[in-house]
């Protein structure tokens, strides 16, 4: 089974100059807990996620709405594209420890979002066929709820 086969392709998307109060109200709005984050040519360079936008709102001493996006975002992006295995973005989110890749055109362009959920509703328990086997999907689950032991200080 391929990525394109599950993903949502209606995905919403905020730029680096977003505020945290946008980001957040358009989660809200189209209900979704992270948004791939692009910059002025379109390409994805980040997610930013419900949680990063509560982290960074009750450490930092400015209003969300004085927050850009950009200053909240991991460096570091974990996609996939459509024609990808689901079972290797499963592996990526595992690996990773998140639950959601920005799916990704050959010009970095967003062309879909697929979640460990989506992913969990093809899941199979019987193990035939291209399916996901529901192990695996529960294994990536534990991985990337376990808690870290170590923290990283959000700066001010």
């Amino acid at each position: 089974m391929k990525v394109k086969d599950i993903m949502t392709s209606d995905v919403k998307c905020c730029s680096l100059n977003t505020n945290l109060a946008v980001a957040a109200q358009i989660m809200w709005e189209d209900d979704c807990g992270a948004l791939p984050v692009t910059d002025n040519q379109g390409k994805v360079v980040g997610v930013i996620t419900d949680r990063d936008i509560c982290i960074a709102a009750a450490t930092r001493s400015r209003a969300e709405w004085e927050i850009p996006v950009q200053d909240v975002i991991s460096k570091t992006l974990h996609a996939c594209t459509p024609g990808e295995e689901v079972r290797a973005a499963l592996a990526t989110m595992k690996r990773q420890k998140v639950r959601r890749l920005p799916v990704l055109g050959n010009d970095g362009r967003p062309v879909g979002i697929v979640s460990i959920s989506d992913i969990a509703l093809h899941a199979s328990t019987s193990g035939k066929g291209t399916e996901i086997p529901a192990e695996d999907v529960l294994e990536a689950f534990k991985s990337i709820g376990a808690h870290s032991t170590t923290h990283v200080a959000v700066p001010a």
